[in-house]
């Protein structure tokens, strides 16, 4: 079956941004705990392209899919979960990459370079982390995962923060959760 991406961010209301993201049922892979444990030779490079032995994986519903089954442990290891096994990923910077963003209703909606959408709020924050020269934010996505947000996507970020305000820490903010945008 061909893949097709949803339609762009900007066309979209958050009305129907949410239900697409309740639409993209995921497998629970929060609550698999397999006993068996391997390396699944593949990478995420820090540009969110993917890789399988060193070759790039081109086929953007293989990515989806690999992407579906991703979590992070809390000792920052990306692993490939299925009730049977669990296989680390390479992960060199995020497991995904936040490609677009917009406002609406009092929302930050984002896309991702996987074409799913994350809405911006308590259960999916924003953090900023490197310092003045090179900031860089990062937008909480599921199982401990992350996007981090490419050069435009921050831009953009950033006009709506000084749209919101003009007084420092420069800050958004997006289902009454408030997030800066300064590193610490």
């Amino acid at each position: 079956m061909p893949y097709d991406p949803p339609p762009e961010l900007a066309g979209l209301s958050l009305a129907t941004i949410t239900d697409l993201v309740a639409a993209r049922r995921l497998p629970p892979v929060d609550t698999w705990n397999p006993k068996q444990s391997g390396d699944s030779q593949m990478r995420i490079a820090a540009d969110g392209r993917w890789y399988h032995q060193g070759g790039l994986i081109a086929r953007p519903a293989m990515v989806r899919a690999f992407a579906g089954l991703l979590r992070r442990d809390p000792e920052g290891q990306h692993w490939l979960v299925t009730p049977q096994e669990r296989l680390t990923i390479a992960v060199e910077d995020a497991a995904f990459i936040a490609v677009d963003v917009k406002r609406d209703n009092g929302a930050l909606a984002f896309r991702l370079n996987t074409d799913e959408f994350v809405i911006a709020g308590p259960d999916h924050p924003l953090t900023a982390h490197g310092d003045a020269e090179t900031p860089a934010l990062y937008l909480a996505v599921r199982h401990g995962t992350e996007a981090r947000l490419n050069r435009s996507t921050w831009w953009q970020l950033v006009e709506l923060a000084l749209a919101e305000s003009d007084s420092a820490p420069l800050s958004v903010t997006s289902l009454g959760a408030t997030f800066t945008l300064t590193p610490p």
